[in-house]
């Protein structure tokens, strides 16, 4: 699996992060690649929350023109809105590790996933947020699959995929969520800086099942916050038949390297990589 990745920067000065460090709350990572038609909407969305939420997008050289548009955007949102630009189509794993780093890294106490095409409400944005916030959870998850949770516009057999990988995975894994292939996320900053993202296996499907996992086995309580969930209107869907294979072969894998290969060890960050991140917080 590729971990690694040639990316052009935005310029930003660390130095300008650190005498902001009391607004540096709450990170929205939204990957893009071909999101032209909702990038402005749902960044708009965010901003007018009004919540003091800042937002990345990390665009993996979408040939139509997305991270233009976010470029255009920055001019309005100069202290909020950021993106990272990589080269060529790197897979969701990659693009959210990179995200978490660069949150870690600027001392965000909150870091989201979320994705671009409005299948995640924004208004759910201070839920998720809420349920870390008040101790509820250290993971707070959008679920489609806990009592009060919907999804709307979805084949049957997309939704027959969706429901039975979950259930799958909780059979097979043993790990105590309904959605575990969610993709609406917040982590207390906690939960990634102990995380060994080098030991973070899928780019894909089983990405969100893999964290969730790991956040899990070390200890770290999630709590699912009911959602409706809606399929995009605009663009196209990245679902593919390789990311459901990933997700299937992922899960047992995922189980196994838990049960025989010492799993807490191998994926927790050492104590010194925990303290740098920490450190990243503070100063």
């Amino acid at each position: 699996m590729t971990k690694t990745c040639n990316c052009t920067h935005h310029n930003v000065l660390y130095s300008h992060f650190r005498n902001k460090t009391d607004t540096l709350e709450k990170l929205v990572i939204i990957p893009t690649y071909n999101e032209r038609e909702n990038i402005t909407a749902i960044v708009k969305a965010v901003m007018d929350l009004d919540q003091d939420f800042h937002v990345l997008i990390i665009d993996d050289g979408s040939p139509d023109g997305t991270a233009g548009i976010v470029q255009q955007m920055q001019t309005q949102y100069p202290d909020t809105l950021f993106l990272e630009q990589r080269k060529g189509k790197l897979g969701l794993g990659t693009a959210y590790i990179f995200g978490f780093r660069w949150a870690l890294a600027r001392g965000y106490r909150y870091i989201f996933e979320m994705d671009a095409d409005f299948s995640h409400n924004p208004l759910d944005l201070p839920r998720l947020y809420e349920a870390c916030l008040s101790g509820k959870g250290d993971v707070a998850v959008g679920s489609r699959y806990v009592k009060g949770g919907h999804i709307e516009n979805w084949p049957w057999d997309r939704l027959f995929l969706s429901r039975g990988a979950s259930i799958y995975t909780r059979m097979v894994t043993w790990m105590p969520v309904n959605d575990s292939t969610a993709g609406f996320v917040c982590y207390k900053r906690e939960v990634l800086a102990t995380i060994n993202f080098d030991e973070i296996n899928f780019v894909g499907y089983a990405f969100q099942i893999e964290m969730k996992f790991a956040a899990w086995k070390l200890g770290f309580k999630i709590v699912e916050v009911p959602i409706t969930f809606k399929d995009r209107r605009f663009g196209t869907s990245k679902m593919n038949r390789n990311i459901v294979k990933e997700g299937i072969l992922g899960v047992m894998k995922i189980q196994w390297q838990s049960l025989f290969k010492n799993y807490r060890l191998r994926v927790k960050n050492t104590a010194e990589t925990i303290h740098s991140f920490s450190a990243a917080r503070s100063a």
